[in-house]
């Protein structure tokens, strides 16, 4: 049998550009309304076309970008259904999380969840950007703390397909400390032992969070 030799050097730039890809849709550095032409992306990032082609069709596989009439990619734009099917999955998966956490109720996790909740939420000059990071530190380190390798890649692509259509670009029309300030009483439902408790709290806080997202659509609209 024989198979073709493996480009590594090609994979990576190919990964590369995905995660800059990635991270400049995060940071809102691409917005909804811009077109991603490889041509034009692969002479901005110096690289030759072949790996950017490869880290567009893996933010299109990722649900992230659609192809465009126009020859190009755009942002996904979420409907409010699609908005709703992916707060339910992040409620079974962080639930999930959060019961592992309960029930191993250690003290060194338990502190650094802590830690990093304190860190987070002390934000300075409070923005969307800000704001979705922050978030995202905290839920994460949550699901990276349960120790369950699965949960953290399912968690990865779902919060990635929320910045697909810009998730939280809305947001800055309604209170951001509405949603960011409720993280230390999870950390209090985590150590009470119950994970019961610990997953009814996480899922009443995501409920919390699609709900000032709606709100957030409703007043761009």
């Amino acid at each position: 049998m024989a198979l073709k030799t493996i480009t590594v050097e090609r994979q990576r730039l190919a990964d590369i550009a995905y995660t800059q890809l990635l991270e400049a849709i995060r940071s809102g550095v691409i917005t909804e309304d811009e077109q991603l032409v490889q041509e034009k992306l692969a002479e901005q990032l110096q690289i030759s076309r072949t790996p950017v082609r490869e880290a567009l069709l893996r933010l299109e596989q990722d649900g992230i970008v659609v192809s465009s009439s126009k020859g190009g990619f755009s942002l996904y734009r979420m409907s409010r259904e699609e908005v709703r099917e992916l707060y339910q999955a992040r409620a079974a998966i962080e639930g999930q999380a959060v019961r592992i956490l309960a029930s191993l109720n250690d003290a060194e996790k338990n502190a650094q969840l802590r830690q990093v909740i304190e860190t987070e939420e002390n934000i300075a000059s409070p923005s969307v950007a800000a704001y979705f990071n922050a978030n995202r530190k905290i839920h994460r380190t949550m699901v990276e703390l349960a120790g369950n390798r699965y949960l953290l890649e399912m968690f990865d692509n779902i919060w990635n397909r929320g910045i697909s259509y810009n998730l939280f670009a809305a947001i800055d029309k309604i209170d951001l400390a509405k949603s960011l300030g409720d993280h230390l009483r999870l950390a209090d439902a985590i150590e009470t032992g119950n994970p019961t408790l610990a997953m009814e709290a996480i899922v009443d806080h995501i409920t919390h969070g699609f709900d000032l997202q709606i709100e957030a659509l409703e007043a761009e609209r």
